[in-house]
């Protein structure tokens, strides 16, 4: 018989899934690291909310362990690299509490356009301060949506409900998706120009972290709010206590901060912040919603082998798994770079299987390449849910098989459709197992992806290898790998740079300022 630890606080409920399941349970919560350390090498399955932290050290003792569920959806305490490398599939349950997160950032904002809180706690106080709070009506504001998805949407609907004007910024938000939602599709800079009332509803990664900040500020509206409840780190604590003094900024509600738990903070007894202690998803109805879906989707797994919002795992049988995994490494890399240098609304993706992989049971590739795309800025993306969020979305897909392939024994040809243009990929993998870039838009290149990188696209002119090398010499940032390509015609290059670091946004800059120069993106692949 399969066993689980339930080792963070979950509604009961969860615990007599298992039982119903066949499932033998253990709760065990407030563990310290050492004592889990010594137990977990007993389970088969660990259920988790957010205080327990999985870590390499804890994996590498979980001898028995096939799966880690997470009642949410950030995985922030979960090391899913190391999972992964360990072989541990990770769920979360990426629907439970959306709309109370979606709710809790309404309350913010009327909390912040009314001054609740501070009135509330005079009032406690014995005084009568009527005159002093001073609020807005929501009526006829523009509210600026930073992030579309699922929490997003939901947060912009009731905007609209309370007849407000409804702006949102997604890279992944079409036009069609925008119209059925009632909102405003617009570029990044125009929602800091135009919202008075801006809320951020994306993941923290490599493109978000420190998003609000001294620059993006200044971009905004004298008197804007902002509110945060998605992820701390999103918005550089210091720069946003600057604006606040200024006045620059009239007020900010944070349900998340930088670090937690956050028992001190540079916000914290600000007369025009309101704080809550990570309350999103605090509703009797989120938690037993999560709580049930993670018990189900630990059981299905490990009772029938089912596979439900997997994070590094798609339907795969024990047969296909040695053959599919380089191709989803591949996938992966391939579809991560695709959604990194996207710069608009992608309407179509279209992939392409030639040569020995079209022989294969394509569909976890594909899915693990869609996956990738969004994942850049939607955090509830995962391989199983890919399919509806895509339908969602109003992105439609083509998948074709070919058992030709001029130039390699096997490849994938991805291709892009956007608002604006149309770009391609293609990838193989060398000796079988080792994923490489091959080709993009046109322009032969030949390049492993690693940790961090430069892609540019630049005319082919003599001085962008020194122009880009003195640039990053004198930030310090060595140079792992340098790879070329350039079109037939000698017009315009391709260039993908493997860099040891992450580059600034100072040393892009930079980069990005050189005559050559057409379009620079800094990739992550870590």
């Amino acid at each position: 018989m399969a066993k689980v630890l339930i080792s963070d606080k979950m509604n009961p409920l969860a615990a007599e899934i298992f039982a119903k399941k066949g499932v033998e349970v253990d709760v065990k919560t407030g563990l310290e690291p050492d004592e889990l350390i010594k137990i977990i090498g007993n389970y088969d399955g660990l259920a988790v909310r957010s205080s327990t932290k999985v870590t390499p050290e804890i994996l590498a003792a979980a001898r028995k362990l096939k799966v880690i569920g997470r009642a949410g959806i950030g995985v922030d305490n979960i090391d899913v690299k190391a999972a992964t490398e360990k072989g541990v599939v990770v769920m979360n349950t990426p629907f439970g509490n959306s709309i109370t997160t979606a709710e809790h950032a309404v309350a913010m904002m009327f909390s912040l356009a009314r001054q609740i809180p501070q009135a509330n706690e005079s009032t406690h106080g014995g005084k009568w301060e009527k005159s002093k709070f001073m609020g807005v009506e929501l009526t006829g504001k523009t509210l600026g949506v930073i992030g579309c998805g699922n929490i997003g949407a939901i947060v912009a609907t009731r905007g609209i409900g309370l007849k407000m004007r409804v702006i949102a910024f997604d890279p992944f938000l079409t036009p069609e998706r925008a119209k059925e939602l009632g909102v405003e599709k617009v570029d990044i800079d125009t929602l800091y120009s135009r919202a008075d009332f801006i809320t951020i509803h994306v993941p923290k990664n490599e493109h978000t972290l420190h998003m609000i900040n001294k620059n993006t500020l200044e971009q905004m509206k004298d008197g804007v709010r902002i509110i945060n409840c998605a992820r701390g780190g999103i918005i550089v604590e210091a720069d946003l206590k600057a604006a606040l003094e200024s006045g620059k900024v009239a007020g900010a509600a944070l349900d998340v901060f930088e670090t937690e738990p956050a028992t001190e903070n540079p916000l914290f007894g600000m007369d025009n912040v309101i704080c809550t202690p990570h309350l999103g998803a605090s509703t009797t109805e989120a938690q037993v919603n999560v709580a049930v879906q993670v018990a189900e989707q630990l059981a299905d797994f490990l009772v029938d082998g089912a596979v439900n919002n997997a994070l590094n795992m798609a339907p795969i049988s024990a047969e296909d798994a040695p053959k599919l995994n380089p191709y989803l490494k591949l996938a992966g890399q391939m579809g991560s770079f695709a959604g990194q240098i996207s710069e608009h609304a992608i309407t179509k993706i279209e992939v392409e299987y030639q040569g020995m992989v079209s022989a294969l049971n394509t569909r976890p590739i594909s899915d693990a390449l869609f996956a990738a795309i969004l994942k850049t800025f939607r955090d509830e993306i995962n391989m199983v849910n890919v399919r509806s969020m895509l339908k969602d979305m109003k992105i439609s897909i083509s998948e074709g098989a070919s058992d030709d392939c001029e130039e390699f024994l096997t490849a994938i040809e991805l291709t892009i459709h956007t608002e604006t243009n149309v770009r391609s990929i293609t990838g193989t993998l060398f000796a079988g197992k080792d994923p490489r870039i091959v080709d993009i838009e046109g322009v032969p290149i030949e390049a492993a992806l690693s940790d961090h990188m430069l892609f540019i696209r630049n005319d082919d002119v003599p001085g962008l290898i020194g122009g880009v090398g003195t640039v990053l010499a004198d930030a310090g940032i060595n140079i792992a790998d340098f790879r070329l390509g350039r079109k037939a015609d000698k017009a315009q290059a391709l260039a993908l740079i493997s860099i040891d670091g992450q580059l600034s946004d100072d040393v892009f800059k930079q980069v990005n300022a050189l005559a050559q120069v057409r379009l620079a993106k800094s990739l992550s692949f870590v």
